[in-house]
């Protein structure tokens, strides 16, 4: 480097010095006052700007089953003989076994969760549970809209 640089970026610090001394500091300036503490802190945001930018909603799972649907599962089990204790509507590590055992003894994966097949087989589940969406029937050669009308 020259001499002519280092003595070109000595006057420019000192410059910048002098200038940031006589500029007034943000302490001696007069705030205005807040009327309460929460304008000065952040506030949470809702949902990103992103994801309402985009107007997709959250996709919600599936729901947990209610106490009196758990209860039932475990009647059911209870009755299979897989369930050993007293129906409480409550999901314990004792119901997953038994859910377990049941799928295991009826050909299941042995996940001890609920599902629409094992949910079938203990009586509990829906008609239309597993199944796909109606597939709609072929139709036959279209007929004459009023048969008389070509006589």
């Amino acid at each position: 480097m020259t001499i002519w640089k280092k003595i070109a970026r000595s006057i420019l610090a000192a410059a910048l010095l002098i200038s940031m001394s006589q500029a007034p500091s943000a302490a001696s300036k007069p705030r205005a006052t807040q009327t309460s503490s929460t304008s000065a802190k952040k506030k949470k945001k809702g949902a990103s700007s992103k994801s309402r930018a985009r107007g997709k909603a959250k996709v919600k799972g599936q729901a947990a089953p209610s106490p009196d649907r758990i209860k039932d599962i475990q009647t059911a089990l209870q009755k299979d003989g897989s369930y050993q204790g007293e129906p409480n509507g409550k999901w314990d590590a004792m119901t997953a076994d038994a859910m377990k055992k049941y799928q295991d003894k009826n050909g299941f994966t042995p996940t001890g969760k609920i599902d629409a097949a094992s949910l079938n087989k203990l009586g509990l589940g829906s008609d239309t549970a597993g199944k796909g969406a109606p597939v709609p029937a072929a139709s036959s050669p279209a007929a004459p809209a009023n048969p008389q009308a070509k006589q």
